[in-house]
């Protein structure tokens, strides 16, 4: 937390550990048995540029998982750290006097997410994956005026209990998958 010129700390919430370690575990364990069958089925993609995609694929989504919520006096903000590309995520800001109201929006699978509708028409997510979002929720609605009770995250903790367990599963059978191809090309 820092202190802003009225002295006020800012509120810094960051993407929720659990929800980072369940997506990348799930990112190796998708991708890293991928060379390896590479070599073993003589792939006309060479295994070493499967390593090198994968590297660039996880820094790709580590940028994405590094995701920061700001709220001060001012606004709210999301931002990434600094080598994060401004290009690959910029981020954005949206002052507390030009919010208009919180729009709830149904997603294709049948989720609820919210938008921040400023005056200008102009629609921000807000954010529901950071750790602590029961008390941003609470700070919005202190800084808004907006009712929040019914605000609730877009995805329960139990759901990513359960895919990280599935994750550790699936890098199990990459161990084996992985030990059984370089027994092939030993």
């Amino acid at each position: 937390m820092t202190v802003t010129e009225s002295n006020t700390p800012d509120s810094l919430f960051r993407l929720s550990p659990l929800i980072r370690i369940t997506l990348l575990c799930l990112y190796i364990a998708l991708t890293v048995p991928l060379p390896f069958l590479s070599e073993v089925t003589n792939s006309p993609v060479p295994s070493s540029l499967l390593w090198v995609g994968i590297g660039f694929g996880f820094v790709a989504l580590y940028a994405a998982l590094s995701e920061r919520v700001i709220l001060d006096d001012e606004g709210i903000k999301v931002t990434y750290p600094n080598w994060v590309p401004r290009f690959f995520r910029k981020g954005w800001t949206l002052p507390w006097s030009q919010v208009k109201e919180l729009k709830p929006r149904t997603t294709g699978q049948g989720g609820l997410v919210y938008y921040f509708l400023s005056q200008e028409g102009k629609a921000y997510l807000l954010p529901m994956r950071v750790a602590g979002f029961a008390r941003l929720v609470r700070e919005v609605q202190q800084k808004t005026g907006i009712d929040t009770k019914d605000v609730y995250p877009l995805a329960q903790p139990w759901m990513y209990f359960t895919l990280l367990l599935f994750s550790f599963l699936l890098l199990l059978v990459d161990a084996w998958t992985i030990t059984t191809a370089l027994g092939q090309l030993g």
